[in-house]
């Protein structure tokens, strides 16, 4: 059970904060705490919005006087939903989204607060870009401070290959700024450590110019999705670093591209995604034209258009889970196709391979992200609406894991995953990257105050 925040508390933060104080049965506050996981619906005691970097301070001082668990809010689209706690204080960043592009030195400074949708919009009319994730509903810094996996991520390097400085304000309320001169061990620990830190109120990525963005998706029936997956596998092995994407299975939604006949059928498609002309884009794809698929798209468009492409809905239930292989045998095909003819009806699960590969696997070895030496990856990705559903959709997730553990690295890209054990988190970072990662963790959250997040405990 929570503390009791009295009257007097609120009322002094309310008074601090340049942002707004929400309360349980106050104005907004249901829509204040909904997350994109419709699974989620904990009831924090203060949603503290703020406005400015002094009222992150604030918030946070106020929550540890009042003996509440604390809690940040970014994007809010983390599968497991931990930002948002019952009865906590949640350091809500959303109104802090503004984002500053500097197209001659090439660099962006992003708010906490801001989603890939944010940070595509003003850097598009530059012509340039950094690794954003695959949806505009993400929020950056999660997303960055994670590791950062995206359609530009084997052309340009993952987003915290991009991120340049970070300021951040500890649990202590105190500001502190971290590049590689300055804080180099706290740099070092963003990039990939998550939130467990402090709470990143800006960040400064590296941008790289982006003159043109083309894409191809094709989609085919299940009866040649091996082939299919085959031959992508062979055009991606031997693509320029600009191509990225994936193959996905999904019950083809009621989206206009997709013929009246088709909607609610299984389908294999293809994702190419492309940092240069359609017409490349054409010509790389074109070997699997012969296997005739029912709906083509092939298209230049502008990044930041790529990026809703996919977006899903927020409320519906979400379950995730990944895992990176270490290659992609004849019978992983197989047993990925199999299995997405398992996909439990009427949800919408989608289940994703893609390659890595490129800017990569050839990003610094030191940071403590383990799994970018893996050529692919498989995600299933499973959204459905009614909670009756629950158990056979978490089910069929957990069925894919099982499948693909063979070829597995055992290394996870923990912005995949929900809460999936202590053990797991430890994979995500490396056991040897945990450990000094735990160091750094003990210098700056000592208290752990920041542990709802794929947590690491403090320790000398």
């Amino acid at each position: 059970m929570a503390p009791h925040v009295s009257e007097s508390a609120l009322a002094g933060l309310v008074e601090d904060l340049a942002g707004e104080v929400i309360t349980p049965g106050g104005p907004g506050y249901d829509e204040a705490r909904a997350l994109h996981n419709g699974m989620i619906d904990r009831r924090p005691s203060v949603i503290a919005q703020c406005a400015t970097q002094a009222d992150v301070s604030n918030a946070i001082l106020f929550g540890r006087e009042a003996e509440l668990p604390i809690a940040v809010r970014g994007g809010g689209h983390s599968v497991a939903g931990t930002s948002m706690i019952d009865g906590a204080l949640v350091v809500d960043l959303r109104r802090m989204h503004a984002v500053v592009v500097d197209p001659e030195d090439m660099t962006v400074r992003v708010e906490g607060g801001a989603t890939m949708s944010h940070l595509d919009r003003a850097c598009q009319p530059f012509h340039v870009a950094t690794t954003g994730g695959r949806v505009s509903t993400t929020g950056v810094g999660g997303f960055t401070l994670g590791g950062g996996s995206g359609w530009l991520e084997r052309k340009f390097g993952l987003a915290s290959d991009n991120l340049l400085a970070a300021d951040l304000i500890t649990a202590e309320g105190k500001h502190v700024h971290a590049d590689a001169e300055e804080n180099p061990e706290l740099f070092w620990a963003l990039h990939g450590g998550g939130g467990n830190f402090g709470v990143a109120t800006s960040l400064t990525m590296r941008l790289h110019e982006l003159p043109e963005m083309s894409m191809a998706m094709l989609f085919f029936p299940p009866a040649v999705a091996a082939e299919v997956v085959r031959t992508y596998r062979r055009l991606v092995e031997s693509a320029p670093d600009g191509v990225g994407g994936g193959v996905i299975y999904f019950p083809a939604p009621p989206e206009p591209f997709v013929p009246e006949h088709l909607v609610g059928e299984l389908l294999c498609g293809t994702l190419f995604t492309y940092a240069g002309p359609v017409a490349e884009v054409r010509e790389l794809v074109a070997p699997l034209f012969a296997l005739k698929p029912v709906i083509e798209m092939v298209t230049d468009l502008p990044y930041a258009d790529l990026q809703c492409m996919l977006d899903d809905p927020p409320g519906l239930r979400n379950y995730w889970s990944a895992e990176y292989l270490d290659e992609l045998p004849d019978p992983a095909v197989d047993a990925f196709c199999a299995r997405a003819e398992l996909i439990p009806p009427p949800t919408a699960c989608q289940h994703v391979l893609f390659p890595l590969g490129g800017a990569v696997a050839a990003g610094p070895s030191d940071h403590p992200i383990p799994w970018r030496t893996a050529p692919w990856g498989v995600h299933p990705f499973a959204t459905w609406v009614d909670p009756a559903d629950d158990d056979r959709a978490i089910q069929w997730v957990r069925d894919v894991r099982a499948d693909m553990r063979p070829w597995s690295t055992g290394a996870v890209y923990l912005n995949f995953i929900g809460s999936e054990g202590e053990g797991r988190v430890v994979e995500g970072f490396g056991a040897e990257n945990y450990r000094r990662l735990a160091r750094v963790k003990a210098s700056y959250d000592p208290d752990n105050v920041f542990r709802h997040n794929h947590n690491i405990a403090p320790a000398d």
